[in-house]
């Protein structure tokens, strides 16, 4: 699927499977393209060319009404201020077609993200989160089958996000797709089970959170102990460890889970105490930047053909 604004490609060539029951992390930095391709999906914009199949049906390459079971919101979603998040809902709800339930279902949507209580408060009055929130529940008014959310968890304080990350595992769960864009590369890693990284129009990476994490680099961990120079020493003696002495006098050491527990180990025999060792970045994070960071032609595309020699995993030379 391709979308062109002017001399800009806001999406190249993407490809996009999501499969039933998966909750799937659509990531990238600002103006990857994340937010036009749930447009296009959501059928709120026209795409120039490619093809896109939804719940068993195509979706016309026009802008227009998308297929029952298909529901979610892009940005910030808007209502009527001075009706209650209720009537909001119920008049939806009318819209789209519902008979006399839409009262009825408009009230159990707002219990379900959690503004029962506020279910009859003017929309006006609602905080950036419920709102956020309240776009939720108008989408759960669908009984969605592929739920399709652009960050829904922005504006929510913790409490809150916990609420959308729980109800979004039971949707995936009850066999609903979920696919969701975030900047929150540690939500990513811990909500969905399947990845998309999107960088300048175009798919850069490909897979599951699982095999994803077999490709990306290792882990960096800041490392504190009694006695650098041996722990340097030990260090050159473990495979599958990388260590430096940055400027400001820390260790860096770089390993998998395995490496690092062996030479943390390894440092106890010798008589080394460790001080301090903490994460500086995730699997993922890593892979993300060492693909999204560098121009075109740099480590991204080193990366994504390293990555085909797994097939698990689908890369696209970026």
């Amino acid at each position: 699927m391709s979308k062109r604004y002017g001399n800009c490609d806001a999406l190249n060539r993407v490809d996009l499977l999501a499969r039933p029951g998966t909750r799937h992390g659509l990531l990238g930095p600002n103006g990857a393209g994340k937010t036009t391709l749930l447009r296009i999906l959501l059928g709120l914009v026209r795409r120039d060319a490619g093809t896109v199949h939804l719940l068993g049906r195509d979706l016309d390459s026009t802008a227009g009404p998308i297929p029952n079971g298909v529901a979610g919101f892009v940005d910030t979603p808007s209502f009527y201020p001075y009706l209650s998040g209720r009537r909001n809902l119920a008049l939806l709800a009318r819209l789209d077609g519902s008979d006399n339930q839409g009262r009825d279902k408009a009230s159990d949507a707002l219990e379900q993200v959690g503004l029962g209580p506020q279910a009859d408060v003017a929309v006006g009055n609602y905080s950036a989160g419920m709102r956020q929130r309240l776009g939720l529940a108008a989408a759960l008014l669908r009984s969605p089958q592929l739920l399709l959310l652009d960050e829904p968890t922005s504006s929510l304080d913790p409490a809150g996000a916990q609420h959308v990350r729980a109800l979004v595992r039971r949707l995936a769960n009850d066999g609903a797709t979920v696919v969701l864009s975030s900047h929150d590369l540690a939500e990513v890693e811990e909500l969905c089970t399947d990845v998309t990284i999107v960088h300048r129009g175009r798919v850069v990476l490909s897979g599951t959170v699982d095999d994803l994490r077999l490709v990306a680099p290792d882990m960096v961990h800041t490392l504190r102990t009694s006695d650098d120079r041996t722990a340097l020493m030990v260090a050159s003696e473990q495979p599958g460890v990388k260590i430096v002495l940055t400027a400001d006098g820390n260790l860096e050491v770089s390993a998998d889970v395995q490496a690092l527990d062996a030479y943390v180990i390894a440092l106890g025999c010798a008589g080394v105490a460790v001080r301090a060792l903490e994460r500086c970045t995730r699997s993922l994070e890593s892979l993300f930047f060492q693909l999204t960071g560098h121009d075109v032609g740099g480590d991204a595309a080193r990366v994504s053909h390293d990555a085909s020699d797994d097939p698990r995993v689908s890369p696209r030379n970026s």
